[in-house]
């Protein structure tokens, strides 16, 4: 029984190199918060987003030798995650799926109380106005505000200089609020 907890990523990084069966820690550890990145980013079917994970740990686990342990193991693996997302966006696109990150909409069946149904509102509000952005500004204001990435980790992850995330993310904002007002979601009414 492998008692993944005692181990920093770095170090079970290192064991799974001589024994395979550390891997399992960390896809226990990383897979529900990659899973809910690619939902976010891509607004995939459940089982395109399994097949997307599926992909980014096998690429992970293929490179895991080449992995510098002067990084965070989980900023690493965001940016592989994050790559296998937009290959199968554009593998998608280039099959004729026209709107892959469409909102769902709801069939209204399950009856919610107030507090839960306007969260709800406003989630799929927020994923409405996010699917209308480019790709730049909807990933990198959910790897800041959904994820909570620093500024150095979405460097990492987008392989883009610091500057130019503070840059972009004040600019997706703005663009964020613009798209909102035009749509007429106001997310702060009463």
């Amino acid at each position: 029984m492998i008692d993944c907890e005692q181990h920093t990523d770095i170090e079970v990084i290192h064991l799974a190199i001589g024994e395979s069966a550390y891997f399992v820690c960390l896809y226990n550890k990383y897979q529900s918060q990659f899973l809910r990145y690619i939902h976010r980013t891509s607004n995939v079917e459940a089982e395109d987003a399994e097949d997307i994970l599926q992909e980014a740990f096998v690429k992970i686990w293929r490179n895991i030798h080449s992995f510098d342990t002067n990084m965070k193991f989980s900023t690493w693996a965001y940016r592989i995650v994050h790559n296998e997302t937009v290959s199968f966006w554009r593998k998608q696109k280039k099959m004729g799926v026209e709107q892959l990150m469409a909102l769902e909409e709801s069939d209204g069946s399950v009856d919610v109380q107030h507090d839960e149904k306007e969260a709800s509102q406003k989630e799929a509000a927020i994923k409405k106005v996010l699917s209308k952005l480019s790709p730049d500004y909807k990933d990198i204001l959910i790897l800041r505000y959904f994820e909570y990435l620093d500024y150095e980790e979405i460097s990492d992850v987008l392989k883009i200089p610091m500057g130019t995330v503070a840059t972009r993310i004040n600019r997706a904002k703005k663009r964020f609020v613009k798209v909102a007002n035009d749509k007429n979601i106001n997310f702060f009414e009463e």
